[in-house]
């Protein structure tokens, strides 16, 4: 069996509750968790890489690897159809996954098997037959060089008789099989493992909701195997004298070009706009679309995919404001039980509000632009986490602040 690796300490994981699955039509929740906040884990890198699909369980359901073996549940299973199917105790089942033998599965959910079955094969309606086996490249690379005639020519084989396939091992990547601890969502697991939520709810067969629960065994998603790497040709390099004209020689007869040393510095022309000082005192323009959310000063700035807000530091206990007339659409806490706000503006703009304390307002409330809605928390931790987003996408809040 394969153990996860050592838990890494979230500082600030912020992990959003059910209301916030309702804050737009959509056909999966957004996770708030402000993953960018005080260096945490970010899925963007994972986002853009190619993930390999789930492999293909037999008629049984289950997908075999050399240190475990999971089951796949079909519509309307419940443990007890899954163990029956599978040929294990469904007592044993149960207790070894956390959950009651007749309660239904979700389709494609997996099952943890507590010990081994009879392996996949074409008898059981798999293409192969056996565990799936790490491949290494290099060797099947190799192998078949080696296999291959010294001579040119025309090569015969023997098949396999009629109605006897000959089936081969399967190859991947031995996924790790992560255990779902307390306080734990598929938006933690996934930047824990670096890898999209969705992707781990579709190898999972985690519902529209991606809820989980504690004990159930998750497969995290491998990547797929990079292809070998192109190489671009270079150019031959050019002999000395070959490939470019000889330079006139100076000529009495004509005159010198003007010396650039000898004309006027150009003096430097002033930006347009300022370039923001980290640190600096917020001065909000007058006709700003938005209000500082608290009086104090930036001590970090917007960082796509590193901070999805900004950081504005503050006295403890200032009071912090809605940026602009909206409703309150979500109150949700973090994993440290820090509150957390969203507030809903026009033109499917949210504010989002983190690292506060004494909450003053409720969801559905509505509230005015520079109403207080929260206070700052005391000591070192007297700053806001302060976002805007325009639908699910974190964007730059300067331009609604200046």
């Amino acid at each position: 069996m394969s153990f996860p690796p050592k838990r890494r300490a979230l500082r600030l994981s912020l992990i959003t509750g059910s209301a916030l699955v309702m804050l737009a039509a959509c056909d999966q929740p957004i996770d708030f968790d402000l993953r960018g906040l005080n260096g945490g884990f970010s899925t963007a890198d994972a986002a853009t890489g190619a993930l390999a699909a789930r492999p293909v369980p037999d008629n049984r359901g289950v997908i075999s690897y050399p240190n475990y073996q999971v089951a796949v549940a079909r519509r309307g299973d419940t443990l007890s159809d899954v163990a029956a199917r599978v040929g294990i105790n469904a007592d044993q089942l149960a207790r070894y996954n956390g959950i009651e033998p007749g309660v239904p599965l979700r389709a494609d959910e997996i099952i943890a098997l507590p010990s081994r079955v009879a392996e996949p094969s074409p008898a059981t309606g798999a293409i192969t037959t056996g565990p799936i086996q790490p491949v290494d490249i290099a060797s099947v690379a190799g192998g078949a060089i080696d296999r291959s005639p010294a001579t040119p020519g025309v090569q015969t084989a023997t098949l396999a008789p009629t109605g006897q396939p000959q089936a081969q091992a399967q190859v991947g990547k031995e996924p790790i099989r992560h255990q779902v601890e307390r306080g734990e969502s598929a938006f933690t697991i996934a930047r824990l493992y670096n890898v999209p939520v969705k992707s781990l709810a579709e190898w999972n067969g985690l519902g529209a909701d991606f809820a989980i629960r504690e004990g159930q065994f998750l497969l995290i998603p491998v990547p797929q195997q990079n292809p070998p790497a192109r190489v671009v040709p270079q150019p031959a390099p050019t002999l000395p004298g070959a490939g470019s004209p000889t330079p006139t020689p100076p000529s009495a007869a004509k005159p010198l070009p003007a010396d650039a040393s000898a004309q006027p510095i150009a003096k430097p022309q002033t930006p347009a706009k300022p370039v923001a000082d980290v640190g600096k005192t917020t001065q909000p323009a007058a006709n700003a679309r938005m209000v500082m959310p608290v009086n104090g000063s930036i001590i970090r700035e917007y960082s796509k995919g590193r901070n999805e807000g900004i950081n504005i530091k503050g006295a403890a206990g200032a009071p912090v404001k809605a940026a602009d007339t909206g409703t309150v659409a979500a109150i949700t806490k973090s994993a440290d039980g820090i509150p957390i706000i969203v507030v809903r503006h026009p033109e499917n703009v949210l504010t989002v509000y983190a690292n506060v304390a004494d909450v003053t307002v409720a969801k559905g409330d509505a509230v005015t632009r520079g109403q207080q809605i929260a206070k700052l928390r005391s000591g070192d931790d007297a700053y806001v986490h302060f976002e805007v987003r325009k639908g699910f996408d974190s964007v730059d809040p300067a331009p609604f602040l200046n």
